[in-house]
């Protein structure tokens, strides 16, 4: 038998509750208290724009994104969202869009034009009435809005022989509602949604509370170790990540001297065939000491976190390191240029995470003049 004596056992009760103590700060780093639901629609309805009229269900559709995806409501992350939905739509669930007939008929004609099938026939076939009474034609050259736009494509497809001819199950709005969220990424994580889905995840992302809960989610549900949201900002325009892959692509096109796309895409997704930054990659794989195989295995962890723990990531940053004198920044702005029917300007991601920025800036200034 052990003999402990009271000092003993005293110095083991206080390590125990020193562990204990240690623990529960690692689980509070990693999931934050859940605050009171009226503190956290209250503060959403004082950081929301004047101009905002529907504040009341603003407040509670950012609330429940932000309780079912357990992420913490404080004001940096309110004021991400806030900023995001103000940028994208100024808060407009069904924003109009200028010139959208003309973009719409454009890829009618488009997709027919591939099949051989004359411009006047397309129209003449629209003339007949769709579920709503009015013509497939009077519809689209009265169309304001991405939702109305999607509706039409749907009963389209759905009801007539030409549609399902011309576009399959193709609709070409990919992305829409308050916070213009892709619709392909709201497919992918629809698992959790927590209403219920009346038609479809399309038809909710085009909703006010479908496109806060999935655009608060491509925001803010993934983990970075950015040093500042506006690599973030920059990521819901360009991708999970984008901001610091461009990064990685910089040190690569550095190391390498060869000119890379810095858009934080890292491996062609679509094809089998290496990609630009791969190839660019490979040349320096004497330095890196890796090969291909492991190269193009490391890279397609590029959207997760785990990219940075590889040893492709380690060797090239300390490769650039040594090279440069000093510490090569591991986030960077992506040089994307918009591309849109929607978008009449040159416009680009490091605008877009800029612009977000601002509107972020604007809204923690408010918080702290509350």
């Amino acid at each position: 038998m052990i003999n402990v004596t009271r000092s003993t056992a005293l110095n083991l009760t206080l390590s125990a509750m020193m562990v204990l103590l240690l623990a529960s700060c690692a689980s509070e780093k990693t999931k934050a208290p859940a605050r009171l639901k009226v503190a956290v629609t209250t503060q959403v309805k004082q950081l929301l724009p004047s101009s905002v009229s529907n504040k009341t269900a603003w407040s509670e559709d950012i609330y429940q994104a932000f309780l079912h995806q357990q992420i913490d409501a404080n004001v940096s992350n309110l004021c991400a969202v806030i900023a995001v939905a103000g940028q994208e739509t100024n808060f407009n669930a069904d924003a109009p869009v200028k010139g959208l007939p003309q973009i719409a008929w454009q890829e009618i004609y488009r997709r027919a034009g591939s099949l051989h099938i004359p411009e006047f026939v397309v129209r003449t076939a629209l003339k007949i009435p769709s579920t709503n009474g009015k013509s497939y034609t009077e519809r689209l050259d009265t169309v304001r809005s991405e939702r109305e736009l999607s509706d039409i494509f749907d009963d389209l497809i759905d009801s007539v022989p030409l549609g399902q001819r011309l576009f399959g199950r193709f609709n070409p709005i990919h992305t829409g509602g308050p916070m213009q969220v892709s619709i392909a990424f709201a497919e992918q994580h629809a698992e959790d949604y927590p209403y219920k889905v009346e038609k479809s995840i399309r038809k909710e992302v085009l909703t006010q509370r479908g496109g806060v809960y999935f655009g608060t989610l491509h925001l803010l549900g993934y983990p970075t170790h950015y040093s500042v949201p506006l690599y973030r900002f920059a990521d819901y325009n360009a991708g999970w990540y984008a901001s610091r892959n461009a990064a990685f692509q910089a040190a690569v096109s550095y190391l390498s001297g060869q000119k890379l796309a810095l858009d934080g895409d890292l491996i062609q997704y679509q094809s089998d065939a290496p990609s630009h930054t791969e190839l660019a990659i490979r040349s320096i794989r004497s330095t890196l000491q890796l090969s291909d195989s492991a190269i193009h295995q490391q890279l397609s962890q590029g959207e997760s976190l785990e990219f940075e723990q590889s040893q492709l990531w380690k060797k090239v940053f300390s490769a650039a390191d040594k090279k440069r004198g000093q510490a090569w920044p591991h986030e960077r702005l992506p040089g994307i240029t918009l591309e849109s029917p929607k978008i009449s300007r040159n416009l680009t991601t490091a605008w877009f995470a800029q612009r977000v920025n601002q509107r972020y800036q604007h809204c923690l200034l408010q918080a702290r003049e509350e």
